[in-house]
């Protein structure tokens, strides 16, 4: 995407008609690369690093469709969907996220986000999406649509996390399921704008925690209970 930085105005009111977005991601070069793919197709109304900011300023500015990453700090997009969506039940929620993993769409999904899609979505597909959900349909990328199916029609009550599982957080997540998939180091640190350092960081507390040696042996834990 095209890091272009410019601001968003705001609350400001729509000039045309446009629907109205609201960005949650908590990286600015993301948000701006948003902003600038998105281009005219809506307007922006505003946008947060995190759960605080979101909450706040979504009930501020009153969007049509909020963009919500799944994995921040401070609990992320469920901890911004379960605030708002008893105060404000006309704001839709659509989730833009790097992961693909079962466990996260389902989970965003049951706290009330109406699609789902990963951020390798073109412009034109990422703005057909918002109208969409914005319309009231659910929308997903292709392959994740078969996790939903499979949760809410065979299994509607099941846990979606296993307890080891549970011992990581939403980060240690994301760089394990990257890992597991061949990534190196260094990608892994392109692909969520994290430093290589801080890529370290996370693999070595994931083997500390799963009292693991090497990655190898986590790529085998993660193809087992499905996380590549």
């Amino acid at each position: 995407m095209t890091m272009v930085e410019q601001e968003p105005v705001e609350g400001a009111a729509p000039r045309d008609g446009r629907l109205r977005v609201f960005l949650v991601d908590d990286h600015a070069m993301f948000r701006a690369g948003v902003r600038a793919e998105l281009g005219e197709r809506v307007e922006v109304v505003g946008e947060a690093s995190t759960v605080a900011e979101a909450v706040s300023r979504i009930a501020a500015t009153q969007p049509d469709v909020v963009l919500l990453d799944v994995h921040m700090p401070d609990g992320g997009g469920r901890a911004v969907l379960e605030a708002m969506r008893r105060t404000h039940p006309q704001v839709r929620f659509l989730a833009l996220s790097v992961s693909d993993a079962a466990e996260d769409v389902i989970g965003l999904i049951r706290a009330g986000a109406r699609g789902y899609v990963t951020k390798t979505i073109s412009p034109e597909e990422l703005t057909d999406a918002i109208r969409r959900v914005a319309d009231g349909d659910a929308v997903f990328s292709p392959r994740l649509a078969g996790f939903v199916l499979d949760a809410f029609a065979s299994r509607p009550d099941a846990p979606v996390a296993d307890p080891e599982l549970d011992q990581l957080t939403n980060r240690e997540r994301e760089v394990l399921r990257l890992l597991a998939r061949g990534y190196a180091y260094k990608e892994i640190a392109r692909e969520l704008y994290i430093s290589i350092k801080t890529v370290e960081t996370h693999v070595s507390n994931v083997l500390r925690k799963l009292q693991m040696s090497n990655r190898y042996e986590l790529s085998r834990w993660a193809a087992d209970r499905r996380l590549v």
